[in-house]
């Protein structure tokens, strides 16, 4: 299952990455979008609607053309967004905080489409609760979901990062590295996940279940493109409800697109529905909208830009997590009111709700 292997990391890296690409893509209206995504499990529906027409059913139905282009390396996909050669693109709520709107590229989340409710998660070996990795080497993937997974974690025991020392380790070597004896703390993500789940001596003792809502899976776009093109972002989301409908129905047609996302994800149908039961996927436009506009999303970012500044990934001068203003649907601003690069907004997914796309 190695091709989820590259979802949902670095950050950091990407930032530096980002800072020597080109300028956004110029608001005017158009005709043709480009939309970015990378294999994971909240993100297939995107794939699995390119290949089955559903893309161009809404398409057709707004007057344009989206091209949808699968990413085998996440940070990449988020760079070319960043770059301006994507309208739209699938990425965390962390990363497109630290990556497109702290490099000034002014995003807006038009699908809030899942969080991890399991997906990420801590594992010990000889020791029953996160208390126990206290004075341990902890390996992950450094800036990663799972760096910000292991400082809730310890939060949750009044522990620090001072408490453990961490290693940064690729996402591919982790199932291996786990099977080694010097290796007795770790924190990763699914397809992973399952894999040291399963080995004998390892004790799952945090997840991401823990932490529910904190870990949010988006389709964001560009601010000046979506408002100068508001049928890109209705067609956006026709395309996410039509598919999620699908392949949450327990039917055969549901059963098939499961299977058809399985296999293009790296596993099978059964895998697919096991990382879906860790993921809390909103096939129901009005629980997203619910969830986007619910004062909790206020406190999750408040934690994450506080994660981020306290690593240096919200910009390298920022002074304080205020750096970048981040625009809630209930119009408070987290953060510099007058440099607001990061907005939620339910608009697209009320449609949905309203039967109105």
């Amino acid at each position: 299952m190695t091709s989820s292997f590259t979802t949902r990391t670095l950050s950091a890296f990407a930032v530096i990455g980002a800072s020597f690409l080109g300028a956004p893509a110029t608001a005017q209206e158009k005709t043709e979008f480009n939309v970015a995504w990378s294999i994971y499990v909240g993100w297939m529906p995107w794939g699995y609607a390119a290949d089955t027409g559903i893309v161009d059913r809404w398409a057709d139905k707004y007057g344009i053309t989206i091209n949808v282009t699968q990413f085998n390396d996440y940070v990449e996909s988020i760079n070319q967004y960043t770059a301006g050669a994507y309208d739209a693109v699938t990425v965390t709520n962390m990363d497109a905080l630290s990556i497109p709107a702290a490099g000034g590229v002014d995003t807006t989340a038009v699908i809030v489409g899942d969080f991890s409710a399991g997906n990420d998660a801590v594992f010990l070996k000889g020791g029953d609760s996160i208390a126990d990795i206290a004075g341990r080497p902890v390996n992950l993937v450094e800036f990663s979901v799972s760096h910000y997974l292991l400082a809730r974690a310890l939060d949750s025991v009044g522990l620090s990062e001072r408490d453990v020392s961490v290693i940064n380790t690729a996402d591919p070597d982790m199932v291996g590295a786990f099977q080694t004896a010097n290796v007795t703390a770790m924190v990763t993500w699914n397809p992973m996940v399952a894999e040291i789940a399963a080995l004998p001596d390892a004790v799952k003792v945090f997840d991401s279940a823990m932490i529910p809502g904190e870990i949010i899976d988006l389709m964001v776009a560009n601010t000046q493109v979506l408002e100068a093109n508001p049928d890109f972002g209705k067609a956006l989301a026709g395309i996410w409800y039509e598919t999620v409908t699908l392949m949450t129905a327990d039917t055969a047609a549901g059963a098939e697109a499961r299977a058809a996302m399985g296999a293009a994800s790296g596993t099978d149908q059964a895998g697919f529905e096991a990382q879906m039961a860790a993921t809390q996927l909103f096939a129901d436009p009005a629980a997203a909208v619910a969830f986007t506009a619910s004062p909790d999303l206020a406190d999750t970012m408040n934690l994450v830009r506080a994660f981020l500044f306290d690593k240096g990934l919200l910009t390298p001068t920022a002074t304080s997590d205020d750096a970048v203003g981040i625009a809630l649907p209930d119009g408070v601003v987290l953060g510099d009111a007058d440099n607001i690069k990061f907005r939620f907004t339910t608009d697209y997914m009320q449609m949905a709700a309203d039967g109105a796309l």
